[in-house]
């Protein structure tokens, strides 16, 4: 299958002080195929997060490279740049936090598209209306505010937002760990069923193996900026290799001694 995304050698050093740095990410290698998922488990401080803003864009790598369908993203001129803002999206942990308070769930599913100028504003209109029935809230959604919405809510419209602009690959960053345990299911779910109706690819990050092997067809697992050790997720999960990724398989919560 043919790989959307190929990560080779990142790396990001924070510069603390004249005389202190801190390698978060530390040649960091791995590919994401069309259409599947790679998940991305590691605790607090692992180098996930700072990944996933490199790849977004949202922090530049201090050295490796990002290619996006072979071509590398550190050097593309301003429309391909623009392009690339629209292929891959993200959505964040936070979503109340993530979304203008003040604006409308219409509002914020268009903001995106208003910004790429990206048809008129009856077809941005027509999309929210779509998305909004999509991602499983409904129409009368359009007009209310965040504040109106549980967190699982607040979520599908943070999905709905990223879907505005028909992106071919989501970055989700720890995307249902502020949720509780029945609406992750819901949310996972969805992630899915949209993955299918989109054909889209999935950068899914987390602290949680279960929930990484949940969602995803191969896995990457990070500890102390280092990707420690990847692989299929059944192979992961049956058979690690890593005495971290051990501890983390048996961090997970178990029933009558059962996983």
């Amino acid at each position: 299958m043919t790989a959307l995304l190929e990560v080779e050698d990142l790396t990001k050093t924070f510069h603390i002080s004249r005389r202190r740095q801190v390698t978060a990410v530390k040649g960091v290698s791995f590919q994401i195929e069309k259409g599947r998922t790679y998940g991305l488990v590691g605790e607090s401080g692992s180098g996930k997060s700072t990944v996933a803003r490199m790849i977004a864009r949202l922090t530049e790598p201090t050295s490796g490279t990002v290619r996006f369908d072979g071509v590398d993203v550190t050097r593309l001129d301003r429309a391909a740049r623009q392009q690339y803002r629209r292929d891959v999206q993200i959505v964040f942990q936070d979503p109340f936090g993530a979304l203008n308070p003040r604006m409308t769930v219409a509002d914020l599913i268009m903001e995106p598209l208003q910004v790429h100028r990206r048809g008129t504003t009856k077809d941005q209109r027509d999309r929210a209306r779509a998305l909004v029935d999509h991602v499983g809230l409904g129409t009368a959604a359009l007009e209310k505010k965040p504040v109106d919405f549980s967190g699982g809510q607040r979520q599908r419209i943070m999905i709905a937002r990223a879907l505005a602009l028909q992106p071919r690959l989501i970055v989700a960053d720890e995307p249902v760990s502020a949720l509780d345990v029945s609406v992750q299911a819901q949310v996972l779910n969805l992630l899915k069923d949209l993955q299918e109706a989109f054909d889209l690819s999935y950068l899914f990050i987390s602290h949680d193996l279960s929930v990484v092997e949940f969602i995803s067809d191969r896995i990457g697992v990070m500890y102390l900026g280092d990707l420690v050790e990847e692989g299929d997720k059944r192979d992961i999960y049956a058979h690690p290799t890593q005495d971290y990724t051990r501890s983390l398989i048996e961090a997970i919560p178990t029933i009558e001694g059962r996983p």
